[in-house]
């Protein structure tokens, strides 16, 4: 077991919602013997100063994030892309419960996750071309030449973000009002989720 990091100590003690969940995930973690952090405002668990997991905490449910989780085989099938993410996958809980009763299979993919980082085995990540341009948005780009030049000044995430949120809309109409409804942050040189 890795020794407690003082910071994740004070991120817990703050929590107003999963607090439990987090506490029942991080025991998990710390057996596994990864080193902990705190980044990006979450519990970070780290091999050789490489990411491998981290716990979330969203409004619905809690998880744990793998860095590289695609590569992982997901034989319980629990495994779910968040958001735009090609690498990160996350298993998600409801409850301390629900975690207790899943503890085996959390390590057996913790342990994969590890195995995954100590082989160097990275995800093919694909490039922003090979993401399909909404024709809904494809034509506000071809008939404005400053929309063009803020888009394509965004970093490749940000760009691939946008990409995927008009594309996941199924209905045309939904896509021109995500589009609409984004394009002044594109201007601003924003990125979908930027404050």
């Amino acid at each position: 077991m890795y020794r407690k990091n003082p910071k994740v100590d004070a991120y817990l003690s703050k929590l107003d919602k999963w607090q439990g969940e987090s506490r029942a995930l991080r025991k998990i973690l710390l057996e596994s013997g990864l080193a902990e952090d705190v980044k990006w405002r979450q519990p970070c668990y780290t091999l050789e100063n490489k990411n491998v997991a981290v716990i979330q905490g969203f409004k619905d449910y809690c998880a744990i994030m793998f860095f590289k989780g695609a590569l992982l085989k997901d034989p319980e099938g629990l495994l779910v892309a968040p958001g735009a993410s090609q690498a990160g996958r996350q298993i998600r809980f409801t409850s301390t419960a629900e975690i207790d009763e899943m503890e085996p299979t959390i390590a057996a993919y913790l342990q994969e996750a590890i195995e995954v980082e100590r082989a160097g085995l990275t995800v093919e990540l694909k490039k922003t071309s090979d993401f399909a341009v909404p024709e809904e948005f494809q034509s506000k780009l071809d008939s404005d030449p400053a929309l063009k030049s803020a888009f394509t000044s965004l970093t490749p995430g940000r760009q691939r973000a946008y990409l995927f949120y008009f594309s996941d809309a199924k209905q045309s109409k939904t896509r021109r009002s995500r589009v609409e409804k984004c394009l002044p942050r594109i201007l601003e040189g924003k990125g979908l989720t930027d404050r």
